[in-house]
């Protein structure tokens, strides 16, 4: 492996961990396109490594969230929990899917929550409120499925839905997007075993490089407003989102 190569990996990395320390999601966002158009790796291979990577930056993050502020594990690992199977269940269909119409759809999906996440944030009232359980459930398969399909953590939605349907503070919020974002992975990482190939060289220097990344964000989240942080994200979703649209999109 190259200077240069591995260079990028860390670059990589240490882009995926900055920005799930400071918003609690978008991890997966970077890292697809990355490992695709960067590193060289096919859409099914980048879906699979993208789990592996986003999951375990996600598990580190929570834990660097957690010591530092309120984390609700009970409502995180219900809500994580209940994607598990989705999340399963996503990762198998993806592999009957042609590469060009997984990225066209990524795209599509980059571009939808690019543009919810300018929308204005309804502000949670208290950490106390009552579960909305139908919601939850139906949020977490959803989210769940998202996350396998599309080798996805999943962080840019399930911040909102905790916000929404669990009224969680947008910190609290962040921290425990993280953990649901690790289940969902896990399982999500199952559903790709079969038939996938992992360079765990290269999945492992993206990991370092997102563990400095993770340090790193997670002391800005405390310093910067999280909506400044999620509008300025948000232009860069949608950006991103229309390069692969463009790019990928079957005209014939």
């Amino acid at each position: 492996m190259s200077i240069s190569l591995i260079g990028l990996a860390l670059l990589v990395g240490a882009s995926i961990g900055l920005t799930l320390g400071m918003l609690g999601g978008g991890g997966s966002i970077l890292t697809v396109p990355a490992l695709v158009y960067v590193l060289g790796l096919s859409a099914h291979d980048a879906t699979t490594s993208s789990l592996v990577i986003v999951g375990l930056n996600a598990a580190f993050g929570a834990w660097l969230n957690c010591r530092r502020g309120p984390c609700m594990l009970r409502h995180a690992f219900v809500f994580g929990g209940i994607g598990l199977g989705a999340a399963f269940l996503g990762a198998r269909v993806s592999q009957y899917i042609p590469e060009v119409w997984l990225l066209t759809m990524f795209g599509s999906l980059m571009l939808i929550i690019g543009s919810m996440m300018l929308r204005p944030k309804v502000q949670a009232k208290t950490d106390e409120q009552t579960i909305a359980w139908p919601a939850v459930v139906m949020g977490g398969l959803g989210v769940g499925f998202l996350t396998g399909f599309l080798g996805v953590g999943g962080g840019f939605l399930i911040v909102p839905a905790l916000v929404l349907l669990l009224h969680m503070p947008m910190r609290t919020a962040i921290s425990s997007s993280l953990i649901v974002i690790a289940l969902n992975s896990s399982a999500g990482i199952l559903g790709h075993l079969q038939g996938s190939h992992f360079d765990w060289t290269l999945i492992g220097l993206i990991i370092s490089g997102g563990v400095i990344g993770n340090l790193l964000g997670t002391r800005f989240a405390q310093k910067i407003q999280v909506q400044t942080l999620q509008r300025s994200f948000a232009f860069f979703v949608i950006a991103l989102g229309i390069f692969l649209v463009i790019k990928n999109f079957p005209l014939a």
